[in-house]
């Protein structure tokens, strides 16, 4: 696409053939021509991704989860810290071991106090096996199975999920007896290994591999049927009330201390003439002692929720300044790739003053979201809830739009002959060719001549959402740079 194009004045399928030709010149590996001959669209049929298999490592504190996921990822990512109850910003990891991609959820940090220890480690391993497809259960070997180990293993068994006894810190063949001593456990073969040096890691995820679906059982839902809304937003800013109004039921507990819903709760209802499915989350019941553990409960709810959705609607508290958590639940929303509507709720408790704050509010902490639809209302009286579904739909149409390679070329030709990349160390990158690779959320692909710099990407990304709406959907672009084939005698 460079300024010169001729190409740039035909109609668009003209265009699309000369690009093509053009990338002739340029190194194509096999995955590239793969792409350009499908155009990209692995979810042509509209099936969803299938999203990838769950593991959860439970165990004590300081019995080696962090070092085991580290150990599996291959580099130090997750916290190794040896005090209990550490929240952290990340709680999944993207695995892979012989070939076998999955997602790794490392539970640690649990909160436990002297007197509910035995409850308290039940209730927050539940959770974590709730939403996994298969557990690796940790114990240190060199302490052998404890009472709270056993409370896990009660729990375990009534989940009816697969299990993978880890016996770790078995650093050499003289501790081996004291992992075999982990057959007591009643959980089948114990593994020793050795999270810190390597030991065993590998014949463990063999065992784990055997166990582990091919995809995600557990956050999988059936498509077709009702649109699926997952109501998401920091505890105490009116989830429950707003389920509890659409479906004209007490169905979920309300209460004013933040963190009174625990499970998430499905409900089918009727807004504005149609059928919906509404996923209502929130962080698990609060205990003392106990807070910055929920919080990672709650994020890994939001998560599970949203991989059962296709749009999210983020409840923001008007009457109150908007917090960081509020930002963090919108930005876990666009990486994963849901369609976003967000809901100012509690409209009914702003006064003109608190309006005006708002929006500078809005400009400034929610700058990456412009094109999120945007619904005032009140879950208490209900005060306009019928107008999530025109945001809803404008979102879930964009969520699934495509565009035609011939246009889409079309319209990036004209965007970089009127803007071409800035120079860069005596070279001007250009854009050669772009291809939609699919949709649910729409996924663009640019082969371009030399890198494209992270202030051209995102005005890319203005252009085209100027151009062709993608109103309430992110937008993924990604740039395979190519160079020109060299003459080959």
């Amino acid at each position: 696409m460079s300024t010169d194009d001729p190409t740039q004045t035909a109609d668009p399928e003209a265009v699309e053939r000369a690009l093509r030709a053009g990338l002739e010149e340029f190194e194509l590996d096999d995955e590239d021509r793969a792409l350009l001959d499908t155009e990209g669209l692995a979810d042509e049929d509209g099936e969803a991704y299938s999203p990838l298999p769950v593991v959860a490592i439970i165990g004590r504190p300081n019995v080696g989860k962090s070092t085991l996921v580290n150990r599996i990822l291959g580099r130090r990512e997750a916290v190794v810290e040896d005090v209990p109850g550490v929240t952290r910003d990340r709680v999944a990891y993207d695995g892979e071991w012989t070939g076998r991609r999955f997602t790794l959820v490392d539970t640690g940090g649990w909160e436990i106090d002297a007197t509910g220890i035995h409850l308290r480690v039940a209730e927050q391993a539940e959770i974590a096996v709730e939403l996994a497809d298969a557990v690796m259960f940790v114990v240190d070997a060199t302490v052998g199975a404890t009472d709270a180990d056993e409370a896990v293993v009660k729990m375990l068994r009534r989940s009816g999920k697969p299990v993978v006894l880890v016996a770790n810190k078995v650093d050499d063949q003289r501790t081996e007896a004291d992992a075999a001593a982990l057959w007591n456990l009643g959980l089948g073969q114990p593994w020793p290994v050795s999270a810190l040096h390597g030991r065993g890691s590998g014949d463990v995820l063999d065992a784990l591999l055997e166990v582990l679906p091919e995809k995600s059982a557990v956050t999988a839902y059936a498509r077709g049927g009702p649109r699926r809304v997952a109501l998401l937003g920091r505890p105490n800013v009116g989830k429950s009330s707003m389920l509890n109004k659409l479906t004209g039921t007490d169905r979920v507990v309300v209460d004013d201390v933040a963190g009174t819903t625990r499970d998430p709760v499905d409900e089918v209802v009727e807004l504005a003439g149609r059928t919906w499915r509404f996923v209502d989350t929130a962080g698990i019941r609060r205990r003392v002692h106990q807070t910055r553990g929920a919080d990672f409960y709650a994020s890994l709810r939001t998560q599970t929720a949203l991989e059962k959705a296709e749009v999210a609607v983020v409840l923001v508290d008007a009457s109150d300044t908007i917090a960081e958590q509020d930002v963090r639940v919108i930005q876990q929303v666009i990486d994963s790739g849901r369609s976003l509507v967000i809901a100012y709720n509690k409209w009914d408790l702003t006064d003109e003053e608190r309006r005006h704050f708002l929006e500078r509010e809005i400009e400034r902490d929610l700058v990456q979201v412009p094109w999120a639809p945007r619904v005032n209302v009140s879950a208490r009286t209900g005060r306009h809830l019928e107008k999530l579904v025109p945001a809803l739909d404008r979102a879930l149409e964009s969520w699934e739009t495509r565009i035609s390679t011939g246009r889409l070329n079309a319209f990036l030709g004209e965007v970089v002959a009127a803007h071409p990349h800035p120079v860069r160390g005596g070279k001007q990158p250009r854009i050669l060719f772009a291809t939609q690779a699919g949709s649910r959320p729409p996924r663009f692909v640019l082969f371009a001549s030399g890198f494209l710099e992270a202030g051209y990407r995102r005005f890319v990304e203005r252009r085209l959402r100027e151009e062709f709406g993608f109103e309430g959907t992110p937008i993924e672009i990604s740039v395979r740079v190519r160079e020109k084939r060299r003459n080959r005698r």
